[in-house]
């Protein structure tokens, strides 16, 4: 049976520090017709920039009614891929082919004009997305309702927050009734809710027998939404296969080997970022940079990082990940009201409108991970800084990984289950039999 998408030996060039040269004029086009063909050779000669393959001879299929996951690390290709497949972006060498209708969810509020209504951008977005205007009709009532901003539909989405410029954004993609969906890492940013009802819809569109390419950085929802998972590695194809086995390889490759990290100086002195993390680590009692610590015990993660500048709206965050990409938990610093020790006044934490305010400095997040909690075995750290409204400014998955040992555990290693909490049962005798 023919695949739905084939690609074969796809690559794609960029050229960094090549300017984009301007229209020639006629003027100029004739001057150069003029020139000598040494003098037109020296003059292409003079580049003065360098080549990064963002991908690399990638090739696979993908059947009709797959949903398949894209994991990688940042840069290794994967925006770029779909891009390509998208027809957004042209590939330097190879081919592809797609066989259905293509809709794609790649950016934020993409085709969306900020002074437009609402209900004016569905149908904007959707004309771009290439669904009809009676189609758009016939599914508004959907969209508005999977949006949750019908009290909002009149007013113009710059006035919109980014959540609900995703949820609008997602909405219209979603309904397109397209053979063909891309998604490029859209369920990072909203709630957990929004998070769970998107997940929900995507698993929705593959039970209709639609073919859905998704890009994650959450492990998790890979393995739970795709049978199938391609690993991206500096623009290579490295693995394809069972998703479960694709992102175990791909979270032990990415794996550091070390049980603390430190930025390094070049990259603190190149950062234009107004948060710079500089060095995290996992302690447990005396231990400093431990890489195995107690079931029994409580054990913190430290993170330490510079402001640059004032900032607003900014938090710290952690995931536990379990080896098979599930998240355990996440929690950022801004969770609890606990005192930020070392701000002048308790009235510095917190701006005109309520956000908390982190004036420049040198700062540590301190986040206490009780103990008889997590299960016996390995898991790994991803940490990263990021506006409370979605948008990360610096993120690093997997970062660290750790292993919590059994001393202390009294429960059975084979005991179900992602962690192992130690909960008091009581256990009465209602009546001699």
């Amino acid at each position: 049976m023919r695949p739905i998408i084939r690609v074969e030996n796809l690559s794609k060039r960029y050229r960094i520090g090549a300017r984009q040269p301007s229209y020639p004029t006629l003027r100029e086009r004739l001057v150069e017709l003029t020139e000598s063909p040494l003098k037109r050779l020296r003059k292409g000669q003079k580049t003065g920039h360098t080549a990064v393959w963002a991908l690399k001879d990638v090739s696979f299929d993908v059947a009709a009614g797959e949903v398949v996951g894209i994991v990688g690390r940042n840069g290794s290709g994967k925006s770029t891929l779909l891009k390509i497949l998208s027809h957004i972006t042209e590939p330097t060498a190879g081919r592809v082919e797609l066989y259905g209708h293509c809709g794609s969810l790649l950016e934020v509020g993409t085709g969306f004009h900020p002074e437009l209504t609402g209900r004016e951008n569905i149908y904007l977005n959707g004309a771009i997305l290439g669904m009809s205007r009676s189609e758009i009709r016939q599914r508004f009532d959907e969209i508005v309702a999977f949006a949750e901003v019908d009290q909002f539909m009149d007013t113009a989405v710059k006035h919109y927050s980014s959540g609900m410029y995703l949820r609008l954004a997602f909405a219209v993609a979603a309904h397109l009734r397209t053979e063909i969906l891309f998604i490029d890492e859209v369920l990072a940013v909203g709630d957990a809710e929004f998070q769970k009802k998107c997940l929900g819809k995507v698993e929705g569109i593959a039970r209709e027998g639609r073919t859905v390419l998704f890009v994650s950085h959450n492990p998790g929802a890979v393995t739970q939404l795709c049978r199938r998972a391609l690993w991206l590695n500096d623009g290579q194809l490295e693995s394809c296969g069972n998703s479960r086995d694709v992102v175990a390889a791909y979270l032990s490759k990415s794996y550091s080997g070390k049980h603390s990290w430190v930025q390094s100086a070049r990259d603190a002195m190149e950062s234009c970022r107004e948060i710079s993390l500089s060095s995290v680590r996992l302690c447990q009692g005396t231990q400093q940079a431990t890489g195995v610590v107690r079931f029994d015990q409580e054990f913190t993660a430290e993170i330490e990082y510079e402001v640059k500048k004032a900032v607003t709206d900014v938090s710290i965050v952690l995931r536990i990940v379990t080896e098979s990409g599930t998240i355990v938990f996440s929690s950022s610093d801004t969770d609890t009201p606990s005192p930020r020790v070392g701000f002048l006044c308790e009235e510095s934490w917190r701006d005109d409108c309520g956000a908390e305010l982190r004036s420049q400095g040198h700062y540590i997040s301190t986040c206490k991970i009780p103990g008889r909690l997590l299960k016996s075995g390995s898991f790994f750290l991803t940490v990263g800084a990021r506006r409370q409204r979605g948008n990360w400014i610096e993120f690093h998955e997997n970062l660290l990984m750790f292993s919590v040992s059994t001393v202390g555990n009294p429960v059975h290693s084979r005991h179900l289950g992602v962690i192992t909490p130690i909960l008091d049962w009581e256990v009465r005798r209602l009546r001699e039999v």
